[in-house]
């Protein structure tokens, strides 16, 4: 009665809010309606390499989309949790240039309920780092937040050091497919001290925006030339071809 009454004191003072808008909410680290409706939750039938929506049913059959058809992924599988437009966009520009780090913590929720099946298997979970001179400039790598609160709640192994960044890259943003793959090429790779730890093991990278496919597929080709047994990836949203 008393943790309940501490509660509804609190609520008082400090009301919940829209973590898109700010608008006032029922509940902590929700949306509102409009926010909701914006936020483009992935569910139903989505591409076993990405985790993009598909049209129709599942079967039996693995299922691809168009990019992961014509790009083969060197990872096994991978979900995203919304498609990366309007309210999804916002957040992730808000936990990665924003300073919104609060928001790391649902959106791991997010991201385990669609991962879920990425799950079993005791997999190591691994974010895509940044380069060191770029983290200190940030101060934080929203990836590493992300998958810090993933790992808590699915009680998994944190791995925050498994990769690094050999060398700074520029911007990705603005490049084509082909430039952003060149960029990435040999720029990834496992920590020396983390190689014995990682040999035979799954790993699950997690990243908070995938658009070709190029930075994650650097981390996964280097976590298998390293010896892991398989890599699947995880990220909070998908970029969609207009």
């Amino acid at each position: 009665m008393l943790r309940a009454q501490f509660q509804t004191a609190v609520s008082l003072v400090y009301p919940a809010k829209c973590l898109g808008c700010g608008d006032l909410v029922e509940q902590d680290f929700g949306l509102c309606g409009t926010c909701w409706v914006g936020a483009h939750f992935i569910s139903g039938t989505t591409c076993d390499g990405c985790g993009l929506p598909l049209p129709g049913e599942a079967d039996d059959h693995r299922l691809e989309c168009d990019d992961c058809m014509q790009q083969p992924r060197p990872w096994s599988r991978g979900r995203a949790a919304m498609i990366y437009k309007e309210t999804a966009r916002s957040l992730v520009m808000a936990l990665k240039h924003g300073d919104r780090t609060e928001l790391a913590a649902p959106a791991a929720i997010w991201l385990q309920r669609v991962a879920a099946p990425l799950l079993c298997g005791d997999p190591l979970i691994c974010p895509v780092p940044l380069h060191w001179s770029r983290l200190l400039k940030r101060r934080y790598n929203q990836s590493a937040l992300l998958a810090e609160k993933l790992a808590r709640q699915a009680r998994l192994t944190y791995r925050p050091d498994l990769l690094k960044r050999t060398k700074q890259t520029p911007s990705l943003e603005g490049k084509t497919r082909a430039q952003r793959f060149a960029v990435m090429q040999d720029v990834i790779a496992v920590h020396p001290r983390q190689i014995e730890s990682l040999r035979g093991r799954v790993v699950l990278l997690v990243d908070d925006v995938m658009t070709s496919g190029a930075t994650l597929s650097a981390c996964a080709e280097a976590c298998l030339a390293a010896g892991a047994a398989e890599v699947r990836v995880a990220v909070l949203a998908r970029v969609t071809r207009a």
